[in-house]
């Protein structure tokens, strides 16, 4: 197998395992010391710990298959459109085993839009694809490419397909996009690479409409933060951006920046190794217009260093909303952004936990009452191992993927009505 293993060794390490030789950096390797059991054996402690299961209100639209057309092990989130399509990635599988773009429709039917084959991108991982008005989608694969180290593209809504920019193979433009784009008004986007760049800790760069790259920021592997991971960019007031990086910062436990388009950077926040303050935020941030509030989550620390939902204010003040239980029953290691609802309520998983240590879907109110939406199960049909946030849709119900699970074993698409 060529895929990821994206959590687990030690506590604070990026597991970047299998996903090429040029992948990673000393500097984030070196930057958390803490030891910790691997998500397979913390998994397997709860298994033999299940507690009683909250009411399953979840259901699978679509499970993957081995080698299908429609690929298979979906790592990243999703989109939908307004008559409730949705549209995701594929690590791996279709016409070239290099990852596809699939469509779901409300009823479940899944339609392959592209098989990548290498030249044109392979592997999308993370990246949650956008969509523009018009349709189009867009997305970044981890590798291939014309250099091999990944790419932006656009997919239009027949299913053609524009390399946009191809990462180059020095790594000073960055390589090995993982996260999610952002789009503003005029078609630009905006993006996170988890390596390369002048320092070699990453970048945030911008690619026009036309597939013009520009490199707005290289962090520097220092108190700046470094190698932002499933972590992209979002837009705030004024052209600012905002994001994460998993890694360094004045406690070398990863940050919550932001950066003027012209390329200034400030460290909003600094997570702290001790206390309860969560560190290794793995996710980015959503933003809640109406305060302009940011919200994430960090995959160690808390109360019980299982993790947080936390919040930053725009100036920096920084506040953990919820710190995820060492039992496991509400969950744990959230490996994923949040998606926010009209009404202030959070929306989210872990990577781990719940009933069967498999994962969960959770909610967070304002006020900061976490209740569990439903614990995935390796019961035959239901996939585990969220790995992804999830996406809103109407009347309230969410959806999401499992990169594995559901009744063929590689992975599900699935909704929650609540």
């Amino acid at each position: 197998m060529k895929y990821p293993t994206p959590i687990g060794g030690t506590k604070g390490r990026l597991n970047i395992s299998g996903v090429g030789p040029r992948f990673g950096s000393t500097k984030l390797a070196a930057a958390i010391t803490r030891g910790a059991l691997a998500l397979a054996a913390l998994s397997a402690l709860l298994l033999m710990a299940a507690r009683p299961a909250h009411a399953q209100t979840e259901s699978v639209l679509h499970s993957f298959a081995l080698n299908d057309t429609d690929g298979y092990y979906p790592y990243a989130g999703l989109a939908i459109d307004t008559t409730g399509n949705l549209y995701g990635t594929t690590y791996e599988g279709g016409s070239y085993n290099e990852g596809t773009v699939f469509k779901v429709s409300p009823s479940g039917t899944v339609t392959a839009l592209h098989s990548f084959g290498g030249g044109d991108g392979a592997n999308p991982y993370l990246c949650r694809v956008v969509r523009d008005k018009a349709g189009n989608l867009y997305g970044v694969t981890i590798q291939g490419g014309a250099n091999g180290v990944g790419t932006v593209f656009k997919l239009s809504p027949t299913g053609t397909e524009t390399v946009l920019h191809s990462f180059a193979a020095d790594g000073k433009d960055g390589y090995r996009p993982y996260a999610s784009l952002a789009i503003d008004t005029t078609g630009n986007l905006y993006g996170t690479t988890t390596s390369g760049g002048a320092s070699s800790y990453g970048t945030v760069f911008k690619v026009t409409p036309s597939g013009t790259e520009t490199v707005l920021y290289s962090f520097k592997g220092g108190t700046d933060g470094c190698n932002p991971y499933n972590s992209g960019v979002v837009l705030g007031k004024k052209g600012v951006l905002y994001g994460a990086t998993v890694a360094c910062g004045a406690n070398a436990v990863g940050t919550v920046f932001k950066l003027t388009r012209t390329g200034t950077e400030t460290v909003l926040h600094s997570f702290a190794n001790s206390g309860t303050d969560g560190f290794n935020p793995y996710a980015g941030l959503v933003l809640d217009k109406t305060t302009g509030n940011f919200y994430g989550t960090t995959y160690y620390g808390g109360a019980s260093d299982a993790g947080t939902v936390f919040m930053v204010t725009p100036t920096g003040t920084e506040t953990v909303v919820h710190s995820f239980a060492t039992d496991g029953k509400d969950g744990y290691h959230p490996y994923a952004g949040l998606v926010l609802d009209k009404t202030g309520n959070l929306y989210g998983t872990t990577s781990a936990g719940g009933v069967s240590g498999l994962g969960t879907a959770f909610k967070i109110t304002p006020s900061g009452t976490e209740t569990v939406l439903h614990s995935f199960a390796n019961n035959g049909t239901d996939g585990y191992y969220p790995y992804a946030s999830l996406v809103l849709g109407k009347k309230g119900i969410l959806y999401g993927t499992t990169y594995v699970g559901g009744g063929l074993g590689y992975g599900t698409v699935f909704k929650i009505v609540p």
